[in-house]
């Protein structure tokens, strides 16, 4: 056989001279680790843009950005998945101008969950107190004198991370598990960023619920985000009239502990903040028994402010694109 230029090659040196084979796997999980780093140096320098902005700038612009990105081609997988939570969360099949300003209003309010976050460390306590009020922490401070700690199950509605600021100026012992990002450096950064406001952080890993018997144990009061079964393993429950996953550990660990769970969300209001926190939750029953209790509790505290529900994911079995 003649290679190139005409050279002869003998057919056996050709058929054991294969291409090397491409392994898939590795070359994406390369990608991914790219795009992970970078990820997190955008993040750093979108933390610095938003601290340099001046605070009646900052919901403004945060917004622009939302409705840019909700608009964009790249964001239809995510357009759809919230137009599917937001029928759930008001109780009808969206269509036309209102699904869509629906979705507009999730993005933006999404955009301003991280804008406020990222801004933290630039407001001062005197900033957030005058635009910060609260329903049902007698709730916190029982449960603190009693000596049980407790549990604030939330949904990923709002400005959580501004209300856990102010809970722990108010020298209430939090802490908050939450999901283990990647790199390994994001999670750090974002960890010492909650630390400065003053309360702690657990990976949700394996070993989280060994950390979180400790600290209730501490009489802490920990923050578990509740509508969303991200680790795997739920019970099995109706949530917004559909069966799915939620989370166990909350219900479990209050009923062994005996410790209160409280449904909890922290609203955006203006350009403030409301908390509500609701009475403990019955203890009795099986995990299943509870998480129903509480899903049912998180629909409501969903729907006083359906816009504010921060949920981009498929969350139902019968989720799809």
């Amino acid at each position: 056989m003649e290679g190139a230029a005409g050279v002869s090659v003998p057919a056996r040196h050709l058929a054991s001279s294969p291409h090397p084979a491409v392994d898939i796997a590795a070359a994406r999980a390369r990608a991914r680790a790219w795009w992970e780093r970078r990820l997190f140096h955008y993040i750093r320098a979108a933390a610095w843009a938003a601290c340099a902005l001046p605070r009646p700038l900052a919901i403004p612009v945060s917004r622009g950005l939302a409705l840019a990105v909700a608009a964009s081609p790249k964001s239809a997988r995510d357009r759809h998945f919230v137009a599917l939570h937001q029928s759930r969360a008001r109780g009808v099949a969206l269509e036309g101008a209102a699904r869509k300003a629906a979705v507009r209003e999730a993005f933006a309010s999404y955009a301003r969950y991280w804008m406020e976050s990222l801004r933290l460390p630039s407001l001062s306590p005197e900033e957030v107190d005058a635009r910060f009020t609260i329903e049902g922490l007698e709730h916190i401070r029982a449960a603190l004198d009693a000596g049980t700690g407790a549990i604030l199950a939330l949904p990923h509605v709002g400005g959580w991370e501004v209300g856990g600021s102010w809970l722990a100026r108010q020298g209430v012992p939090l802490t908050a598990v939450v999901e283990a990002l990647k790199p390994p450096e994001l999670f750090s950064w974002f960890s010492d960023l909650r630390r400065s406001q003053g309360f702690n952080v657990i990976p949700l890993t394996k070993s989280a619920g060994i950390s979180v018997v400790r600290a209730l144990r501490a009489n802490r009061i920990v923050a578990l985000v509740s509508d969303r079964d991200i680790a795997g393993g739920g019970v099995e429950v109706e949530f917004f009239g559909e069966r799915t996953t939620l989370p166990a550990g909350p219900a479990a660990l209050a009923a062994r502990l005996g410790v209160p769970l409280l449904p909890t969300a922290v609203y955006f209001k203006g350009d403030g903040h409301h908390a509500v926190v609701r009475p403990p939750l019955s203890t009795e029953g099986d995990a299943t028994t509870i998480t129903q209790a509480l899903a049912h509790q998180l629909e409501d505290l969903i729907r006083a402010a359906p816009e504010q529900w921060h949920l981009f994911q498929p969350n139902w079995p019968s989720d799809r694109l």
